[in-house]
């Protein structure tokens, strides 16, 4: 795998699209929107998975419909000028960050939590603050959820 950018043409785009909507779509329906057969297809997201473009399949969650769990987006501003490598090193090894977008500008990183109750939030707030590393955070409760799927 390359850490440089993939080069990718209109056709790849296409089916990196229909794969972000639904990653369980068939190939069959993939071949016939892009205007190819099966086996291109097949070959031509076994050659993004190689390249890293496609990291991961996985499953958008409602957590809406799931009792007692609450999603947080945290925003973080750090004491010394640390680079992008030690934000996400640092974030890593707290598995209730889901996801951690590093910015340029203020704030530094925007974490998304997912905990089980205010007190299990509480408890990761405080431990992204014991660091040291954090000068302030910001810590919003996520009301409702929408994704563009197209």
């Amino acid at each position: 795998m390359s850490e440089s950018a993939a080069t990718v043409d209109r056709t790849d785009r296409e089916i990196l699209e229909l794969l972000r909507e639904n990653a369980r779509r068939p190939l069959r329906e993939i071949a016939h929107a892009v205007g190819l057969t099966v086996a291109p297809v097949q070959r031509r997201i076994a050659r993004l998975e190689k390249l890293g473009v496609i990291e991961r399949y996985t499953v958008q969650i409602n957590h809406g419909r799931i009792a007692n769990g609450i999603e947080a987006v945290t925003e973080l501003q750090f004491a010394d000028d640390l680079d992008l490598a030690q934000i996400m090193e640092y974030v890593a090894g707290i598995p209730e960050v889901d996801e951690v977008l590093t910015l340029a500008g203020d704030p530094d990183a925007l974490l998304r939590i997912r905990v089980d109750g205010v007190e299990d939030l509480r408890r990761v707030v405080s431990q992204l603050r014991a660091g040291g590393q954090i000068s302030s955070t910001k810590t919003l409760v996520v009301l409702e959820h929408w994704t563009r799927l197209g």
